[in-house]
């Protein structure tokens, strides 16, 4: 049906609409430092409640994915609120790698309950330095001595025993048996004088025969008679061994009795000392025992291989009653996450131990709540990957999943598993929760709880206050200057621009503490007391001049002419639109040349930015939403026969967004019905197929960036912008701007409809349609309309010929 509701007047808006009036008087104070309270959870009832449901239940696969635009707090309100709770809770056990005696390669864990660890450090080290102390003392002890000369003297009289019966023998063949260490010679002996080598050579050779003869003789004897040295030598070295064992584990056994009797009520230390009471004595013998022929080692040395094969490798440690852990890990490398096994040198070649075993995150964490950078972690080879699969069995396996090059020939560790019990809260955007949701099945199973940070906070008693007191807090924790109440209701109200809305907050408040940081410079700079709603004003204007580079520069070239823009007088299908850029930290706005010319053809409307590339999705969808307003208003009565051209005019890079459809709709008109328009308006707002005007974004940079041409230019009141109606609850205008308005040098008007916005522009009324589609003929619309007909009229009769 054709539009037949009446088109109401545009709405002028008043001072009063232009930002939200933020007092704070109900507090009764004069500067922050009168405030009294704990400020908790900024808004965020859904996150907080979902934060508390993820912390408090217990079930595998309940960890938290905390989600929400960077400068929230969300990091920072976590981790207060974890700590807050993991306080109160009890303190987990310790963890500790030993010496696994039988197999070296594969240390042994040990738990040990809070705040445990480190005494049974010093009680293992007083242990060793018990053992330096006793050893060797205790192979000097006359008993042992008696005891070891005992085994001695009874190898030694088997083997004088056997010598003194091959001696006799012997010497009935006129031979001597001489001794020389432990080899033994046999001589000739003539007239009783035993022969040396040169005299045994000057004997005749019948008689050098002989001696031979009885010298093998001899031997062969001799052999026999010894023949079961090895078995007596194999002997005394067994009691020699079980008297050195004895002695070692005499000497241990009340060392050992009165650490097992400390630590009778922890069974893994007990096994511990167990193990040490079998295996400590071999090491003792090899360190000290002669026997073995090893190098003469120092004190220093032995007290070091000493603490290495004993002493437990403590890997995390717990205070009685400090709670649970709470560990937040800025960069989660496989290695920081599950620990790494170090290596040292010994001749160029590689070791290690277990000694060399250090802890991750995670197994710091454990007991407790580990807290991690989505993407971070996300982008960090293996490390993923390794934590899903340590949720899932709830064990921490130390080992590298790297293959160095330097180390592949050496003998590595594969240390016992730990078991893991932690909550871990994963810190990331909204981009990447949806993304693992997609693409990692695995996602799902182990972090159930979304805890969904919003952009904005409601505006209301609660929330103020709480910000404030965010505020102080944040302040009190860096030592600024305390705010006056004005200073305070002014970073309220640059909350409230952030956010957009007059009645919500921004949900990033680290833009808030930078302006207060900022704040806190230029008044310790001006040397005063406090910090007043003036420093606020200068810090914000401080930030806007160094990131106003470019802003300036478009607005140089607008002013110098190179860019064509015009605030006053009246063009045909020309209109004023308003763009806002937003390049690193700054985000302005500026005003933009929209034109549109029509001749005959049946092209339609053609946008030129589409056509040439630049234009994106969201734009040429504002262009066809137009082409079909246009043929629904006028495409009843006849076929729309035209080609028009719309351009944003000096644009040279991509455009995307539908804030201009209101104005090229505007800029068709005027070029269809050759009505012109008042270049002193600026105009922003999308629109739907049916005229009416919708909502946009950054609607006060848009303002300002053409309110700040106007006044270079000078105000003449009849300058103005044309906004979107819905937009009105966005609006948080600048001071300058509000009292323009209020002065009537500048104008701002909403409206809900694009009729609205085109009586605005061309002083007309737009008209509305009869019963049979047909605007009056004085109207924007009935000129239009006549228009338009003549251009079909136009086509046919050039089709014809």
């Amino acid at each position: 049906m054709p539009n037949t509701v009446t088109t109401p007047t545009a709405d002028r808006l008043q001072p009063e609409q232009l930002k939200a009036q933020v007092s704070l008087e109900h507090l009764l104070i004069e500067t922050s430092d009168d405030l009294e309270g704990v400020s908790g959870f900024l808004g965020q009832p859904r996150a907080k409640d979902s934060l508390e449901f993820g912390i408090a239940m217990r079930g595998s696969g309940y960890n938290l994915y905390v989600m929400g635009a960077s400068g929230t707090g969300r990091q920072s309100l976590v981790s207060k609120y974890v700590k807050d709770l993991a306080d109160t809770q009890q303190s987990p056990t310790e963890w500790a790698y030993i010496n696994n005696f039988e197999n070296a390669r594969e240390p042994m864990t040990l738990e040990l309950p809070a705040s445990r660890g480190d005494d049974l450090l010093k009680a293992i080290n007083g242990f060793i330095g018990e053992l330096m102390d006793t050893f060797p003392a205790a192979f000097e002890n006359p008993t042992y001595q008696r005891k070891r000369t005992a085994i001695d003297r009874e190898f030694n009289q088997k083997y004088d025993a056997a010598m003194a019966v091959v001696e006799r023998f012997a010497n009935q063949h006129e031979i001597a048996v001489v001794s020389d260490g432990n080899s033994v010679m046999l001589l000739p002996v003539i007239d009783g004088k035993a022969l040396d080598e040169t005299e045994f050579a000057q004997l005749p050779e019948e008689l050098r025969s002989e001696f031979q003869r009885r010298i093998s003789e001899i031997e062969e004897h001799l052999n026999e008679q010894l023949l079961e040295m090895p078995t007596w030598r194999r002997t005394s070295s067994e009691k020699l061994r079980e008297l050195n064992n004895e002695t070692v584990q005499q000497a241990i056994k009340p060392l050992l009795k009165e650490l097992e009797v400390r630590y009778q009520s922890q069974l893994s230390v007990l096994r511990y000392l167990r193990a040490v009471k079998q295996h400590l004595p071999p090491l003792i013998l090899e360190l000290y025992s002669d026997e073995l022929g090893l190098e003469v080692r120092s004190d220093q040395e032995r007290k070091q291989t000493l603490q290495t094969y004993l002493r437990p490798n403590l890997l995390t440690q717990h205070e009685m009653n400090a709670g649970a852990p709470v560990v937040y890990e800025m960069l989660p490398t496989y290695q920081n996450l599950f620990g790494r096994i170090e290596y040292s040198t010994q001749q160029g070649i590689p070791v290690t131990n277990f000694q060399l075993i250090r802890p991750g995150s995670l197994l710091r964490a454990n007991g407790g709540y580990l807290i991690l950078d989505a993407e971070k972690l996300l982008i960090e080879p293996f490390a993923w990957e390794a934590l899903k699969l340590a949720l899932k069995t709830k064990q921490v396996k130390m080992e590298s999943p790297f293959i160095d090059a330097s180390l592949m020939h050496t003998i590595t560790l594969c240390p016992q598993s730990i078991p893991l019990n932690v909550k871990v809260i994963l810190i990331g955007s909204r981009d990447i929760y949806y993304q693992l949701q997609e693409w990692d099945p695995e996602f799902n199973e182990l972090f159930r709880v979304p805890v969904d940070f919003d952009n904005f906070i409601p505006r209301n008693s609660e929330t103020v206050d709480n910000l404030i007191l965010r505020i102080k807090a944040y302040g009190d924790d860096k030592g600024f200057r305390p705010l006056t109440r004005a200073a305070l209701e002014r970073l309220v109200e640059f909350s409230l621009r952030e956010a957009e809305h007059q009645s919500r907050l921004s949900a990033q408040v680290i833009k808030v503490f930078k302006v207060f940081a900022e704040a806190d410079f230029l008044c310790r700079h001006d040397d005063a007391r406090v910090i007043d709603a003036e420093h606020i004003e200068r810090a914000l204007n401080a930030a806007e001049y160094r990131n106003g580079r470019i802003a300036d520069q478009m607005l140089m070239e607008i002013q110098e002419g190179t860019v064509l823009i015009d605030t006053q007088g009246k063009r045909v299908g020309c209109v004023n639109g308003l763009t806002v850029m937003e390049i690193g930290e700054s985000r302005f706005g500026s005003p933009a040349r929209i034109t549109g010319t029509v001749h005959v053809g049946a092209k339609g409307v053609v946008d030129i930015e589409r056509e040439v590339e630049l234009g994106q999705a969201i734009h040429s969808k504002g262009v066809m939403i137009l082409s079909g307003f246009l043929g629904h208003d006028f495409g009843r009565q006849f076929p729309l026969t035209l080609s028009a051209h719309i351009a944003m005019e000096q644009s040279y890079g991509a455009i995307d967004g539908d804030s201009a459809t209101v104005a090229e709709y505007c800029a068709l008109i005027s070029a269809i019905a050759q009505i012109p328009v008042n270049q002193g308006y600026a105009i922003t707002g999308s629109m739907n197929q049916l005229g009416e005007v919708q909502a946009v974004g950054g609607i006060n940079e848009k303002i300002e960036g053409f309110f700040k041409l106007c006044e270079i230019r000078g105000l003449t009141g009849e300058q103005g912008v044309i906004i979107p109606a819905d937009n009105v609850k966005h609006l948080m205008l600048k001071q300058e701007v509000i009292e323009a308005v209020s002065a009537g040098r500048f104008q701002i008007h909403a409206v809900r409809h694009v009729y609205q916005a085109l009586a605005l522009l061309t002083g007309m009324q737009p008209g509305e349609a009869d019963s049979k589609g047909l605007f009056p003929a004085e109207s924007v619309n009935g000129q239009a309309q006549t228009a338009l007909k003549q251009l079909f009229e136009n086509y046919q009769d050039t089709d014809e010929e």
